[in-house]
């Protein structure tokens, strides 16, 4: 009885172990320089490449983490608005312009061979992340009549 009551309290404790590791907690600084580094490895960047990259990278995250805690206050204050049609446009609009801004910059950095080996990581990216949804039945599967994700191109 002592060992059944001894597994339960550490399987609840490695549980709760568990799902405190939800990620991270990195800078925006020290995510910019492992995202860097790893551009570095697999495009063979030179040193003036890394330096641009970083700085590219180091916005984009000071951005991102700005508005994960502008969120995050938004849930805590319980202030979650359903956006309007507009809105939802609006902020979508935003996301295709830095996208399409993130691109540009990206071309006069990289050569060409180095841009379009980023284009082929990125597609293998997006192809595993829609593989791994479907595995786990999860993310990507979408219901039926649901709208399709900025990310989907109608061809």
């Amino acid at each position: 009885m002592k060992k059944l009551i001894t597994i339960l309290v550490l399987s609840i404790g490695l549980t709760a172990m568990a799902q405190s590791k939800k990620g991270h907690d990195y800078t925006p600084e020290q995510m910019a320089t492992l995202s860097s580094k790893k551009m570095t490895l697999a495009l063979d960047l030179n040193k003036d490449q890394e330096t641009k990259i970083y700085k590219m990278n180091l916005e984009s995250f000071k951005e991102r983490k700005a508005k994960m805690e502008e969120r995050k206050k938004n849930k805590e204050d319980g202030e979650r608005k359903e956006l309007t049609s507009d809105e939802r446009f609006e902020r979508e609009s935003k996301m295709l312009d830095k996208k399409i801004d993130k691109m540009r910059k990206l071309k006069s950095i990289l050569s060409k061979e180095q841009y379009e080996k980023w284009e082929k990581i990125q597609q293998n990216r997006m192809k595993k992340g829609h593989e791994n949804g479907k595995k786990r039945g999860e993310g990507h599967a979408r219901k039926k009549g649901s709208k399709k994700h900025s990310s989907e191109i109608d061809e």
